[in-house]
């Protein structure tokens, strides 16, 4: 059935389009049958579509129709992808320019207007001080091939081989990616504590957290019996996104950087989910003045088309010709789309419009929390947000631990960062807030075990009510909002409406 302009515009506004019931039994059973016929036939390795049984027909903006007539909220995003949300009008007439244009589609690395225009657009939104100087490499399709690269340079540059990364990082599912990434051992890889406040691995969260996370990592690096050699690369994100959302200190990002060039170490900045405006500026290590050596992009970048790169400081340009290469790395399509979205995302603030509306729902969000003892953590950095849900029972056994090993009784001293809650910042701050605060919680100031079913069943229930949002996390314990940077107030309350409603009815066994 051919997709209407009258269709879109209903499912947008939050309307039904104008079918009959007969139609939409008929879809009904189309649904059914589709999704059968993709459990038959599909990897035991498919993910969104076991938690999301959902057939989506058509979209627009942060609104999806799905095949049994159904309307959905899209918090999701392609995972990040539609920073302009599903089949946003500047996209479209970009793709449609292309392909009006007659100019080929597949062209290898060759150069193209259209991929002039994406580069300058791209080099017109780089941190000020990597602009002046950067190289680009465009990779495979996916960010994983992108870091893949972005690996690969640095050791190419350098002469070395290990790699520094941190615990709860999430880089990509090829061989490369993912021995960098938290979960896969691998004896080139070190692995670092990443700062965070609630969880924090060394119990204590907040500036001294990050301090003591800090002074491990120069230890590590100058201590010539740590086991570690010197590496060929750092490579960190600046917000956590698969690890639970965890946005990185400004202070600790200073640090690494510091600590990180006294050594001669490129730092890779890995900003595939942060980039293009979803943390509050372009790119996130902005929030810390960061300038990294190495930038690996992908995901918004392309316009919801897919689309990798690997940004980098000329001097490490010393890699041979075909060094890194692929077939797929010339996608006219995605270069037009893409260079649409980074210029349309500029020209209109959306990045200083997902930090105000990103702070405002986080504020909501942890009073949400005060009337919810299931919710341990609210945090985030603009449209990047998590919700920890944890287990209230656990409170109340005697002896009972949490997940870092800590018991649930203990508080932190009087007067310590963690005791507050405080960070430093208004995106990002643990659920134990001083008593008066905007949403304070009356909580245990040690974490309580994290609750990967609750957060499940919550999960559900908003699809339920029609949204859509995703887990992550270590123990995929946290809801995940990634909302597009095109939402007005109205949709942002209506995400925090469904949200509650779901914690409501999930939540309501917990309370007692």
């Amino acid at each position: 059935m051919a997709v209407t302009e009258p269709a879109l515009a209903a499912v947008s506004a939050g309307q039904p389009a104008a079918h009959s019931s007969a139609h939409y039994a008929a879809q009904s059973g189309a649904h059914e049958g589709i999704l059968r016929r993709q459990s038959a036939r599909e990897s035991a390795a498919r993910t969104y579509a076991r938690a999301l049984p959902i057939v989506p027909v058509r979209a627009r903006g942060l609104t999806i129709e799905g095949a049994d007539g159904q309307r959905y909220l899209d918090c999701l995003s392609g995972a990040g992808t539609l920073a302009l949300g599903h089949n946003h009008p500047v996209v479209l007439e970009a793709i449609r320019n292309v392909l009006d244009s007659g100019a080929p589609l597949h062209v290898l690395d060759l150069a193209t207007p259209v991929k002039d225009a994406f580069t300058t657009e791209l080099f017109r939104t780089l941190p000020r001080g990597l602009a002046d100087r950067a190289r680009i490499q465009f990779c495979g399709p996916a960010g994983t091939d992108a870091v893949e690269a972005a690996l690969k340079l640095v050791r190419t540059a350098t002469g070395r081989d290990g790699m520094i990364a941190f615990t709860g990082a999430y880089h990509g599912m090829t061989a490369g990616a993912l021995e960098a990434s938290g979960g896969a051992p691998d004896v080139r890889v070190a692995r670092l504590p990443y700062p965070q406040d609630y969880r924090c691995p060394f119990g204590v969260g907040g500036d001294r957290g990050a301090e003591l996370s800090a002074r491990w990592t120069e230890s590590l690096l100058d201590d010539p019996k740590s086991g570690v050699p010197h590496p060929a690369g750092m490579i960190l994100e600046p917000v956590q996104g698969e690890g639970g959302v965890i946005p990185a200190p400004d202070g600790w990002l200073c640090r690494m950087r510091e600590i990180t060039a006294a050594r001669s170490i490129p730092l890779i900045a890995d900003e595939v989910q942060t980039g293009v405006g979803r943390t509050g500026t372009f790119w996130a290590v902005e929030h810390s003045g960061v300038v990294p050596d190495v930038m690996v992009l992908s995901k918004a970048i392309g316009g919801s088309l897919p689309l990798a790169v690997v940004i980098y400081r000329d001097d490490l340009d010393v890699w041979p010709p075909g060094a890194h290469a692929g077939t797929f790395r010339g996608n006219q399509l995605a270069m037009a789309a893409g260079a649409a979205t980074l210029a349309y995302v500029r020209e209109n603030g959306l990045a200083e419009r997902a930090g105000v509306l990103g702070a405002r729902m986080i504020t909501q969000l942890r009073c949400l929390a005060a009337e919810h003892p299931c919710i341990g953590d609210v945090r985030g950095r603009g449209l990047m947000i998590g919700v920890e849900l944890v287990d209230p029972a656990a409170a109340d056994r005697p002896g009972a631990g949490t997940s870092d090993g800590t018991s649930v009784g203990d508080h932190a001293p009087a007067g310590s960062t963690e005791s507050t809650g405080s960070t430093g910042s208004t995106e990002s701050t643990s659920c134990t807030q001083p008593t008066g605060s905007t949403g304070a919680l009356d909580r245990p100031t040690r974490p309580l075990p994290p609750a990967p079913e609750l957060a499940a069943a919550v999960q559900r229930e908003c699809l339920r009510r029609g949204l859509i949002v995703e887990l992550g996390g270590r123990h995929s314990s946290v809801v995940r909002l990634l909302p597009p940077l095109t939402i007005t107030d109205e949709q942002a309350t209506a995400i925090l409406d469904r949200l509650a409603d779901a914690l409501c009815a999930v939540a309501q066994p917990h309370h007692g």
